[in-house]
C-alpha cells in the first residue's frame, strides 16, 4: 500500500491530468497505449504463474478442481474464463468454477455491497476440499468477499493463490501463493476495469490455457478436445482431423461420425487403423494424451 493505506490502483496518475482536453484521436491513442503496461506486469510474473500452473495440474490430475473467486470486474472476467473451458477443452463444467460476489446477477449489472459480504465469500467455499485450488482476484486485494473465500478455502486445505495489483494487501496475506501485478495507477483513477483488469485477464488466459495444455487437452496448438456443438465447431473438428490424420474432409467426417464427434478418437482410429472402441481404450491408457497415443 502507499501512504494513507491507499492501494496503488486507487492513486492518481498526474500524467493523465489532461485527459479531458485531448482531441478524440489523442484520447483513444492514450487509452490504448496505457494498456501496454499490463502485458509487462504479467510477463514479469511468468515464473510465479508457471509454478502455480504446475500445482494446479498436479491437483487436477489427482481429482481436484480449480475455483476462481472475484468481485465486480474481476469476478466477471473469472466467470468468462471458466465458461469457456467446457466447449474449448471438453472438460466437465465442475472442473473449473467461478464464484462471483453477488451471484449470476452481478454478471450483467453491478450489485451494490456484494463485494463487502464476507459471509457470502465463506459460504461460496462450502464444497471446496483439500485437493482443490482456489484463486482469488482483486485489484486492491481487499474485497471482503474474496478475502473471506480464500481464508475459508485455505482452512479447508485447498491450495490458495491471490492475484492482486497492489502490494501489502489482506488478500495476499490470506493466500499461500501471490501473483502481484504492478499495473500502477489507472488511466482514470480507480477504474480497475482498465489496466488492472487487462492484466488479470492475461493471467486467467495464461493459467487456464497452460493447465489444459499440460493435461493433454491440446495437440500441437490444436484444441483436440473441442466439443463440436455448432456448425463452426464441427467444421473446426473436421479440419483438425484432416490435419493430424492426413485425410480429406469426407474421410474426416466419416471418422468423426464413427467416433461420436470425438476428435482424438477419430484421429487414433485413422492413424492406427482401429475401431472407435479400441481407439478409446488406447487413449484411456495414456490419460487421453493424443501425442502419447500416436
Amino acid at each position: 500500500m502507499l501512504s494513507g493505506d491507499l492501494p496503488e490502483t486507487e492513486t492518481v496518475d498526474e500524467r493523465g491530468a489532461d485527459l479531458d482536453v485531448l482531441s478524440c484521436d489523442a484520447l483513444v491513442a492514450r487509452l490504448i497505449e496505457t494498456q501496454r503496461g499490463a502485458i509487462d506486469a504479467v510477463f514479469e510474473r511468468r515464473r510465479e504463474i508457471a509454478s502455480v500452473v504446475d500445482e494446479i495440474v498436479r491437483r487436477l490430475e489427482s481429482g481436484g478442481r480449480l475455483h476462481y473467486v472475484g468481485a465486480g470486474t474481476s469476478g466477471r472476467l473469472a466467470m468468462l474464463d471458466s465458461a469457456e473451458m467446457p466447449p474449448t477443452f471438453g472438460v466437465e463444467p465442475e472442473l473449473v468454477r467461478a464464484h462471483v460476489a453477488g451471484g449470476a446477477s452481478a454478471l450483467v449489472r453491478a450489485i451494490e455491497g456484494a463485494e463487502d459480504d464476507a459471509g457470502a465469500g465463506e459460504e461460496a467455499m462450502r464444497d471446496v476440499d483439500g485437493g482443490d485450488v482456489v484463486i482469488g482476484f482483486s485489484a486492491a486485494g481487499r474485497a471482503p468477499y474474496v478475502v473471506s473465500a480464500l481464508t475459508s478455502a485455505g482452512a479447508r486445505g485447498a491450495f490458495t493463490v491471490a492475484v492482486v495489483n497492489s502490494d501489502g494487501s489482506s488478500l495476499a496475506e490470506a493466500a499461500q501463493r501471490v501473483i502481484l501485478l504492478h499495473t500502477g495507477a489507472e488511466p482514470i483513477a480507480g477504474s480497475t476495469r482498465m489496466r488492472a483488469a487487462t492484466a488479470q485477464k492475461i493471467v486467467l488466459n495464461a493459467i487456464s490455457t497452460a493447465v489444459m495444455v499440460r493435461l493433454g487437452k491440446v495437440y500441437e496448438n490444436l484444441m483436440v478436445d473441442v466439443v463440436a456443438s455448432n456448425r463452426k465447431l464441427r467444421e473446426r473438428a473436421r479440419r483438425i482431423v484432416c490435419r493430424i490424420a492426413g485425410v480429406d474432409e469426407t474421410r474426416a467426417a466419416t471418422l468423426l461420425a464413427a467416433a461420436g464427434g470425438n476428435v482424438k478418437v477419430a484421429v487414433v482410429m485413422s492413424r492406427h487403423g482401429v475401431d472407435a472402441a479400441s481407439a478409446r481404450t488406447m487413449l484411456e491408457r495414456v490419460r487421453g494424451r493424443l501425442r502419447e497415443a500416436l
